[in-house]
């Protein structure tokens, strides 16, 4: 590896790239853990849980690491504010690895629960962290190329996770798709350790732990509702209890923030414009690309029968779109200093692809399905990391932090609801299109039971039919073994491409019933994407160019220091 300058930033506080490129290296590092564990493990979850013999408690192995990582995004912000980044980043990635260790030796499912959570605590403040130390030590104007490089690895990693997790589990141990974080955590504290060194002045303040609390209240509430609602019924007095709790702590953390001398999210972030403008717009984004992006792979895995780490490799036309979108924009911005087209372009990309995959059926191209998902990539890469761009370049130097982390989370956040209430959508219309070709197989699965009763008689008694195979008999066992098919059963099964296969053996009429009944359920929601996604572009309308600041953070506060100390 080429030797970087350990000094730290001259007398202006500006660095020179080869320090900048030094430190990018750790920060990256530490994107792309958090990047890589939200795809690496979901590939091994259904080994998991065969292992643990705990399939009912596969949906708590991401929900504890989502819970932990949501809440914990907008507090890493504040806190780094206060001491400083490198302290904090350290502790984020030294957490993390914590978890991922402890996640690998996981001897039931319970302990593999509590030690995702462990890692999603740390992973909270991977992302939107990096994003921030970029912004103290690069200028707004000089950004735009260097955030296009985290873009990059966001896309490699959503590419490489699933290859990686699929390989792991079936050539080596599901355990190593945690040990993998191991590495990739010591390269990174090396090289921040080594080159990150930026002075930080510390501030004697108090730190808000009532706000912190009632935060993590509501986010934890709000985003247990949305996890289980589909599951528990949005009516359920468990669901009904934690929207409760959620907006009874929402009003109280508000108050208390608005009250409180240092509060841990301030909300006069929000009376910036640019801020609050770029925030909604990330909102929205998140919230139609989240929840609309994660039935793509239930599409090529049970309509275009792919397997998993097919699926995974199929989406690699987005990746493209993201990294070159990112880049490409990050270079242009740098060069002129405008972010407001980019982010508008973007919209309107967002607004054509949920169009264009409101289109795709069972007898889309995969050539076509991949031309839809490189429009989508080019969106996305236009929107994510600008939007955080313009709302660093609006914000004051010291609440970088927190601005940069509440964005990171307001997105999350819009993602979460997102994926809930799509996956209301499609659920419900599933089940209402799939109860005709049901009824319509009924007839035919009523003749296969039947047959396979006669069969198992006839064994029993010891008159098996000739030529009848040992195997035909175990498939007519396990045929009268399967429980009467409703339309709710089979939304369940959506979960699993390989048992709705297996109902093709038992009814090629209701399996094509299914199919095209998914396919009817994802068309709608793609359908409610559309103006979801065009009220962002609305919004990004009003974002407001401001000029481009060409003095980095850390520079704009070593100034302020120094006319402090000349006015004293």
């Amino acid at each position: 590896m080429t030797s970087a300058p350990e000094a730290p930033p001259d007398q202006s506080g500006e660095m020179s790239h080869k320090q900048i490129m030094a430190i990018m290296l750790g920060l990256m590092a530490g994107m792309f853990l958090a990047a890589l564990d939200q795809t690496i493990v979901s590939t091994a979850l259904k080994t998991i849980a065969g292992d643990f013999q705990s399939f009912d408690k596969i949906p708590w192995v991401v929900t504890s690491y989502m819970l932990f990582a949501t809440a914990a995004t907008p507090l890493y912000g504040k806190v780094s504010d206060i001491f400083g980044r490198r302290p904090v980043f350290l502790f984020s990635i030294g957490v993390f690895l914590i978890g991922s260790v402890l996640a690998g030796l996981s001897q039931n499912m319970t302990q593999l629960i509590i030690f995702r959570g462990v890692q999603g605590l740390g992973a909270g403040g991977l992302m939107p962290l990096a994003f921030t130390i970029i912004s103290d030590i690069v200028p707004p104007r000089e950004r735009g190329k260097y955030q296009g490089y985290f873009g990059a690895v966001f896309g490699l990693s959503s590419v490489i996770g699933p290859l990686l997790g699929g390989w792991f589990t079936d050539s080596i141990n599901w355990r190593w798709c945690f040990y993998i974080n191991i590495p990739v955590g010591i390269a990174a504290i090396f090289l921040v350790v080594k080159y990150f060194h930026v002075p930080h002045t510390k501030r004697k303040v108090k730190i808000d732990y009532v706000g912190a609390a009632l935060l993590v209240a509501a986010v934890c509430s709000l985003l247990l509702a949305l996890e289980f609602g589909n599951t528990d019924g949005w009516g359920s007095t468990n669901i009904l209890t934690y929207f409760t709790i959620a907006a009874i702590s929402t009003v109280v953390f508000i108050w208390w923030e608005m009250r409180v001398e240092e509060p841990i999210l301030p909300l006069s972030i929000f009376k910036n414009r640019v801020v609050s403008t770029t925030t909604a717009v990330g909102f929205v984004v998140g919230f139609g690309m989240f929840g609309a992006i994660i039935y793509v792979s239930q599409y090529l895995q049970i309509i275009k029968g792919l397997t998993a780490t097919e699926a995974g490799l199929a989406i690699i036309p987005m990746v493209a779109g993201i990294m070159l979108a990112s880049i490409g924009t990050g270079q242009l911005i740098s060069r002129t200093g405008k972010y407001k087209g980019y982010i508008v372009a973007g919209t309107v990309l967002l607004v054509a692809a949920m169009f264009l995959m409101g289109t795709v059926d069972e007898n889309t191209s995969m050539v076509t399905f991949s031309v839809y998902m490189f429009v989508l990539g080019l969106g996305l890469g236009c929107c994510m990391q600008n939007l955080v761009l313009a709302g660093q370049n609006a914000a004051s130097v010291h609440q970088l932090g927190v601005v940069t982390s509440t964005q990171t989370f307001i997105r999350q956040l819009g993602g979460t609801i997102g994926i809930a209430i799509f996956g209301t959508i499609l659920n419900g219309t599933f089940i209402r299109q799939v109860k005709a070709p049901l009824a319509a197989a009924k007839p035919e699965i009523d003749q296969k039971v039947a047959a396979a009763q006669q069969l198992v008689d006839a064994a029993a008694a010891g008159q098996v039919p000739p030529g009848i195979t040992p195997d035909q008999l175990e498939g007519a066992k396990a045929l009268l073994a399967m429980p009467d098919l409703t339309a709710e059963q089979l939304q369940r099964l959506l979960a699993d491409s390989e048992a709705i296969r297996s109902i093709g053996q038992v009814s090629g009429t209701l399996e094509t019933g299914i199919f095209q009944s998914f396919v009817e359920a994802m068309q709608t929601v793609y359908h409610w994407a559309l103006p979801i996604m065009a009220a962002g572009f609305l919004l990004a309308l009003f974002i407001k160019q401001l000029p481009m600041r060409t003095g980095s953070a850390h520079a704009e506060r070593m100034k302020e220091l120094a006319a402090e100390s000349a006015a004293g």
